[in-house]
């Protein structure tokens, strides 16, 4: 009887781990944004200091929240949001017979996104150097930043009301990438890092130092806003409503991708 049990009990645990493997096996594996070996975050060490760029997240008023539900498109645009958050309506002039519509103006009203990419070595920054041709041992090559450098982002075609959809995009590539980003980063001159390079005898070592970049892609969803009133009841109206696809190159901020070769002859 014992026999029977332990055998029975067996079966039980193998079938139960064929099921826990099948359910694995369905599941999806979210994988986490990895940041290369060769990125290094300097905030600490760089000598300009970067404003940090904190993103428009808006929390809608209770009037603004209201309007926002009822809108057949989704809005997010946090500059059209500041707007609600700022107005005020009197309940009491909404008579049943009142009626009225308020053109707002034509917003770009959400941002889709369809895609995130970093580019880790978006732009060249500096280029240090180390000429062991004619040494004995390894010489050690490290990282100073020559000159000063800006690096700008910006939108990669023309759009109406081009602020307004930066800031979606930069939210929704901050979101995926969990990188701080900015459409604007400064690397100051004399800014160093002690991570040494080892350059070999009869060497040239070269040290490029590149600002990484997110590259975001995706729609932007137009159209004309409208305040009505109706009825004793209040919402917005979007009308003529049109999709624009656009991409954006986006800085990371006080981070450096570094790539370092030896050569035979000086470049």
């Amino acid at each position: 009887m014992k026999r029977v049990l332990i055998a029975f009990l067996a079966i039980f645990l193998l079938a139960t781990s064929a099921n826990v493997f099948a359910e694995g096996d369905g599941k999806k594996e979210e994988k986490g944004f990895k940041i290369p070996d060769s990125v290094v975050k300097i905030s600490k060490e760089n000598t300009y200091t970067n404003p940090t760029q904190d993103l428009p997240y808006l929390q809608p008023s209770s009037l603004a929240e209201e309007l926002l539900d009822s809108a057949d498109v989704a809005i997010e645009n946090p500059d059209l949001i500041r707007i609600l958050n700022e107005s005020t309506i009197n309940d009491s002039k909404l008579a049943l017979g009142f009626r009225a519509s308020i053109y707002l103006g034509e917003w770009p009203l959400s941002y889709e996104s369809e895609g995130t990419e970093v580019n880790w070595e978006y732009q060249k920054v500096n280029t240090n150097y180390a000429d062991n041709r004619g040494g004995r041992s390894p010489q050690k090559l490290t990282y100073t930043q020559e000159q000063q450098k800006k690096v700008n982002g910006g939108l990669t075609a023309k759009m109406p009301n081009s602020e307004a959809v930066k800031k979606m995009m930069m939210i929704k590539a901050t979101e995926h990438t969990n990188l701080p980003l900015s459409f604007e980063t400064v690397i100051g001159q004399g800014t160093k890092k002690s991570n040494p390079y080892n350059v070999a005898p009869k060497k040239v070592g070269y040290l490029n130092s590149f600002v990484p970049a997110a590259n975001e892609k995706g729609k932007v969803t137009y159209g004309e806003v409208y305040l009505t009133f109706k009825g004793g009841k209040r919402k917005l109206e979007v009308k003529n409503v049109t999709q624009q696809g656009i991409g954006a190159w986006i800085p990371v901020q006080d981070h450096l991708s570094f790539s370092f070769v030896a050569t035979d002859q000086p470049k």
